[in-house]
């Protein structure tokens, strides 16, 4: 049978009578034929069927805040105390801030005082504190969901003050870093996801005002140990973390800049892999440094510390010891490449105001920008504005003292 030239026949009357010209085919690019067929209903070729489709490209954004130390002297719990109902309420504290920080993905701040209960001592201020567990209610409402107790106070009231603390937190769902009840909690490395975005958030003390920390105990307060550091950041990085923050409660109190062993420190922990470091102790605002690094692919890694972000609210009266900042990392991270990157940093000055009603002194953070801009504040005098408008051209001056012009933008 002459299968082979009966089939040539057909297909040359089939191309004449469509007037498809043999050479012209040939001629057609890859895609051609492969979208005329498509557009007949046909059923694509092996070759472009198999081409896989190239992931969408996405961008997932997150917003870290942090601030210093949320003391609590004597006079400030006295300021939340009513009387007649025998309760306390600290909400004043953080409302004329609560706009700022409720705009994070993470609100950290580092709480120095023990929430042990009246039971434990009573509540007291400095040297030993003890504060109401409704400074945590405070915390909460004004948006704080991180809170840093690796400090040298943590150990106030002793063990059982290291476990009501964590346990008054937990009860408001907030995260308690920096100490732990058991070796198996302090071994955890707490990470939390915003916007497809991984934070995992380290925190440690240099000291304990030289309270020991109870013998077989060490998980109690994490102590600043530069070569475990080094480890849990390795650790943090192998289970997922995009970004690594650590609070270091370290430095030179009242010092307004960060001594040569807090610059060292921090440069090593940068190095080993930490992006963000929240320094708190020394009372004052301390400037903060953009660091560059190589990174991946000839890539630049920017990372950056803040050596101290001063008291975010105080009784202290000593100088600058009223001023703070709300410390602001924005994050992006871009898919499918799974690259995540500081793209900006904001400082936010703040002032703690001290203002006497009802026969006693009370307190409440200003955003000084905010308040010096509008000048409407009812409980500020007129001749106020001035000097909060020189404490703000100070702290800003102040806190971008270590970068040039360009990285500080």
């Amino acid at each position: 049978m002459k299968f082979p030239q009966t089939l040539s026949v057909i297909a040359a009357f089939l191309m004449a009578s469509c007037n498809i010209q043999p050479q012209k085919i040939n001629q057609q690019t890859n895609t051609q034929p492969t979208e005329s067929r498509s557009l007949r209903g046909g059923t694509p070729s092996p070759i472009a069927a198999s081409v896989p489709a190239q992931p969408k490209s996405e961008i997932k954004e997150a917003k870290l805040i942090a601030v210093g130390d949320i003391m609590m002297h004597s006079t400030q719990t006295r300021s939340g105390y009513d009387a007649k109902n025998k309760t306390y309420n600290f909400d004043t504290f953080f409302a004329p801030v609560k706009s700022i920080l409720s705009t994070g993905d993470w609100v950290i701040g580092n709480l120095e005082t023990p929430l042990a209960g009246e039971d434990a001592g009573g509540y007291t201020g400095y040297p030993l504190f003890n504060a109401p567990a409704q400074l945590a209610d405070a915390t909460k409402k004004a948006g704080f969901n991180i809170l840093t107790t690796a400090n040298n106070h943590a150990l106030d009231r002793g063990e059982k003050g290291v476990i009501r603390t964590i346990a008054n937190l937990s009860d408001r769902k907030i995260a308690a870093i920096g100490t732990a009840t058991s070796a198996a909690a302090a071994d955890r490395t707490f990470i939390s996801t915003k916007n497809n975005i991984s934070l995992a958030k380290l925190a440690y003390t240099y000291g304990t005002n030289g309270i020991p920390i109870p013998k077989g105990k060490d998980y109690l307060v994490s102590l600043i140990d530069e070569k475990k550091i080094v480890k849990d950041i390795a650790k943090a990085r192998k289970q997922g973390a995009d970004i690594i923050a650590i609070s270091l409660h370290f430095g030179d109190e009242y010092q307004r800049q960060p001594n040569t062993q807090q610059k060292q420190l921090v440069e090593n922990l940068l190095k080993a892999g930490a992006d963000i470091i929240l320094g708190s102790h020394p009372h004052v605002v301390q400037p903060y440094k953009i660091f560059n690094f190589p990174g991946k692919n000839g890539k630049t890694r920017k990372a950056v510390a803040i050596y101290s972000m001063g008291n975010f609210i105080s009784g202290q009266n000593k100088k600058y010891t009223d001023l703070g900042v709300i410390f602001q990392v924005n994050l992006r991270k871009t898919l499918p490449e799974k690259t995540t990157e500081i793209t900006s940093i904001k400082t936010f000055p703040t002032w703690v105001h001290r203002y006497t009603q009802n026969n006693k002194t009370n307190y409440r953070v200003l955003p000084l920008e905010t308040t010096v801009s509008q000048k409407k504040d009812a409980l500020l005098a007129t001749s106020q504005y001035p000097v909060l408008s020189k404490y703000l051209q100070d702290m800003n001056n102040h806190l971008n003292s270590l970068n040039s012009p360009k990285k500080s933008k």
